[in-house]
């Protein structure tokens, strides 16, 4: 089993740390263009248990929430970039708009968002709750973000060329 998993996968490396009294911590997003943000709360939700497992949006769910420009990196290539970082231990690419029904079958001892996020809103929060958990944010890296990356790109390059 690689670092990039099924849920099927992930499901009995849950019950091995389960069975290990292991920690797991679950964080999800997109991870379009990685950035020095992305990386440092990566590290900040990692440190949060013994194990990480991130969700990772598939390209159709990207589309769906983001619009059809969306992503700019394909999630294999996504996948692979999450899975080489050290913060990383397991990556599961999940097709639905939420990461629900990953959390729900999962069941994290951590379930980490990022800050930009009211505990209330956070998809999955009831159920690892409800299972012994604990639902935590995590600061942002301010000033760093895809947008502001891709934005910085046009104004640069793309206006030049016009």
């Amino acid at each position: 089993m690689g670092r990039v998993n099924t849920l099927e996968e992930m499901l009995s490396v849950r019950a091995s740390l389960r069975a290990e009294g292991r920690r797991l911590v679950f964080t999800n997003g997109v991870f379009d263009i990685l950035h020095r943000g992305h990386c440092e709360y990566l590290a900040d939700a990692r440190a949060c248990g013994d194990a990480m497992v991130v969700g990772l949006n598939s390209d159709d769910s990207v589309r769906r929430l983001k619009g059809p420009t969306k992503p700019i990196v394909p999630e294999e290539d996504r996948a692979a970039v999450m899975a080489a970082l050290e913060s990383v231990d397991y990556v599961v690419i999940f097709r639905e708009d939420t990461p629900y029904d990953l959390i729900s079958a999962l069941l994290p001892d951590v379930l980490v968002k990022g800050g930009d996020y009211a505990l209330d809103d956070i998809v999955g929060r009831r159920e690892v709750e409800a299972a012994g958990g604990r639902v935590l944010t995590i600061p942002l890296t301010e000033g760093r973000s895809s947008t502001n990356i891709i934005t910085t790109i046009i104004e640069r390059y793309c206006k030049h060329e016009r």
